[in-house]
C-alpha cells in the first residue's frame, strides 16, 4: 500500500488524446511493476496495459496500437499516452504497482497492491 496518485484524465472528441500521469512518493515509482486499468459505468474493472522495470509492455487488444506506457525517472512518474479516443474507452482510469518481480507484467487487478483515487476519462462526441 504506496502513495499514487493519477492525473490527467477529462472530456475529449473521438479521436483525440489524453496521456495520464501515475505519480508516486516514497518510492522508485518506475522501477515497480505497473498496471493500468480502467472501470467503465456499470461494468467491471479491466486491465489496460501493464510495465515492468525491464521494459517489458503488455497492451489489451482493444487499445493495441494507441494507447503507450512510458517513464520518467526524473520526476518519479510513469504515464499513459492514449491516442484515438474512442467512446468505449470511457471510465475512470487507475494506476497500480507492484515490486518488480520475473520478466513480464500482468494486466490482473490481483497482482497489484498499491493503486491510485482514479481519474475520470469520457470520449464523448
Amino acid at each position: 500500500h504506496l502513495p499514487i496518485v493519477e492525473s490527467g484524465g477529462g472530456l475529449v472528441q473521438p479521436g483525440g488524446s489524453l496521456r495520464l500521469s501515475c505519480v508516486a512518493a516514497g518510492f522508485t515509482l518506475p522501477q515497480y511493476r505497473i498496471g493500468w486499468f480502467r472501470q467503465a459505468p456499470g461494468k467491471g474493472r479491466e486491465g489496460v496495459s501493464c510495465a515492468n522495470d525491464l521494459g517489458y509492455t503488455n497492451y489489451a487488444e482493444a487499445v493495441k496500437g494507441r494507447f503507450a506506457i512510458s517513464r520518467d525517472h526524473a520526476n518519479n512518474a510513469v504515464y499513459l499516452q492514449m491516442n484515438n479516443l474512442k467512446p468505449e474507452d470511457t471510465g475512470i482510469y487507475f494506476c497500480a504497482a507492484a515490486p518488480p518481480r520475473g520478466a513480464y507484467c500482468s494486466r490482473g487487478a490481483d497482482d497489484y497492491d498499491s493503486w491510485g483515487q482514479g481519474t475520470q476519462v469520457t470520449v464523448s462526441s
